[in-house]
């Protein structure tokens, strides 16, 4: 088939691509589980189900972190949050009291477009967006902003299911900026959709580092070679078990293979035909993961804190599937690199996971001052700590319960008629944007829709149309749209 065809039918929203996706996914999911967005953090069930190496305990760092994901310690040793889908960014303050347990949280800087990464560089705090790169400068001692926030870079590629941007200062004192596609799988036409970009630390001199990256959510320097690690999401729509997620050693200059390969250079199905050479020169992984155990955070262990066999290995954080028959990852492993050069992959923390019910997803990982490692849990939004040769027990102070709402009294403020016109508009669009492709109401597609009214009144359920948890897509739609929406959904389902 002529690849250009083969383009319009997979990435185009119309009917076309709709059929080919519904074929795809009778053909291979029969059953299709995918957690809920968000959980309950419940401190009896992690107590018993949480495993962890021997001579290693948990703790709860900090219970209320909604939408937790990536994590970076201030000099002083407060913890900055990336929280994306809320615009904001918080800090958690330092353990002063030594009780294993953040001193108070806060807002540090809202108003943001789905801040994700986050990084420190001369007195500057870096902040990847969606489609812009911002600094402010940040006082480590009093953990504070100074002075105005300024975007030094804009017009990112921005949208599609893999959004959130990742950033980190390399050795060099250059900026690394990691991209995730816009797409399953598909041809870009901006070259910075999957693929990781470099700059100077003033935003300038954007340079393509390395290409054919799905979605490097998480990357770190070896300690050992000096070499970026980069973590990577393979596509979806190809069975259970394949393709592999990745983790690749990454080179400038270098291309890792999507969307003509998967895996050790296996071609694809829809982009691999004439892409001979392409396949041939990627670099394939230096190890692969469970397929659509979704990786995401990965940081290097440094310093002795950690038993011997841990000095030079990588803790990397599996957010989890969410398209498979049975689901798989949400856990935290460790990577070992043994005399031949072969990655080992071990447990670290596990037990977020017990047949079908999901209690934690975790999303980044990173050391702390005190050669803690501290994860990540966007969905219960919390801060774990991991220690060695300490007892921690998993405690948390109850937090208020989340609020529960009421279709009638959230559609109360709508005359008749406004709400009868609200909610049209919001099935069109329901409708235009074939969101009934993973919202079928007979139960077929990936995530019911039900009791929407209680779970969301129009406000938070517009929050989640602008930063909607992947895979579903950002869709450009305006307050009104929204709105209108939300509308729909509350009164129907």
């Amino acid at each position: 088939m002529n690849p250009v065809l083969k383009w319009f039918l997979i990435v185009t929203g119309g009917l076309s691509a709709v059929f080919v996706l519904l074929v795809l996914f009778a053909k291979y999911y029969v059953i299709v589980n995918i957690p809920i967005i968000s959980g309950d953090l419940d401190t009896d069930k992690l107590s018993n189900q949480i495993k962890l190496p021997d001579g290693f305990s948990m703790g709860v760092y900090a219970p209320e972190v909604p939408d937790a994901r990536i994590l970076r310690f201030t000099e002083h040793g407060d913890l900055l949050v990336a929280n994306p889908s809320l615009d904001q960014v918080m800090i958690l303050g330092r353990d002063a009291n030594g009780d294993g347990k953040a001193d108070g949280s806060r807002v540090l800087i809202d108003d943001l477009n789905g801040p994700n990464g986050l990084d420190f560089f001369d007195d500057w705090l870096y902040i990847a967006e969606t489609d812009a790169i911002g600094r402010i400068k940040f006082d480590h001692l009093t953990g504070e902003t100074k002075g105005d926030y300024h975007r030094i870079v804009r017009g990112l590629p921005s949208g599609g299911g893999h959004w959130r941007k990742t950033l980190r200062f390399g050795p060099d004192n250059l900026m690394y900026v990691s991209m995730g596609s816009s797409c399953n799988v598909c041809i870009e036409e901006d070259e910075r959709y999957a693929a990781m970009v470099r700059y100077q630390p003033d935003g300038s001199g954007e340079k393509i580092f390395a290409r054919g990256m799905r979605n490097s959510a998480g990357f770190d320097w070896s300690p050992d070679d000096g070499h970026i690690y980069a973590t990577d999401n393979g596509r979806d729509l190809l069975g259970d078990d394949f393709p592999p997620c990745e983790l690749n050693r990454i080179e400038e200059g270098s291309h890792y293979g999507w969307p003509f390969a998967n895996g050790s250079k296996v071609p694809d199905p829809d982009f691999g035909e004439g892409q001979e050479d392409a396949i041939a020169t990627s670099i394939p992984p230096v190890h692969g993961f469970r397929a659509h155990n979704a990786p995401l955070g990965i940081e290097f262990v440094r310093g002795d804190v950690l038993p011997e066999e841990y000095r030079g290995a990588a803790i990397v954080a599996l957010h989890g599937s969410w398209n498979r028959a049975e689901k798989d990852g949400y856990k935290v492993v460790s990577l070992h690199w043994d005399e031949q050069g072969n990655v080992v992959e071990k447990d670290f923390v596990s037990g977020f996971l017990q047949g079908d019910d999901v209690i934690g997803r975790p999303t980044e990982v990173t050391q702390g001052p005190d050669g803690a490692f501290y994860i990540a849990d966007d969905f219960v939004g919390a801060v774990y700590r991991v220690a060695y040769g300490e007892e921690q027990k998993l405690e948390i102070v109850v937090a208020e319960s989340k609020p529960e709402f009421s279709a009638e009294e959230t559609l109360v403020s709508y005359s008749a008629d406004e709400r009868s016109t609200l909610s049209a508009q919001g099935e069109t669009i329901f409708r235009a944007k074939v969101c009934i492709s993973c919202h079928n109401p007979n139960g077929s597609g990936l995530k019911v829709l039900e009791k929407i009214g209680v779970k969301h009144n129009i406000q938070t359920l517009a929050q989640l149309f602008a930063k909607p948890t992947p895979p579903m897509p950002i869709f450009p739609l305006s307050d009104a749209e929204r709105e209108a929406l939300a509308v729909y959904l509350i009164e129907s389902y």
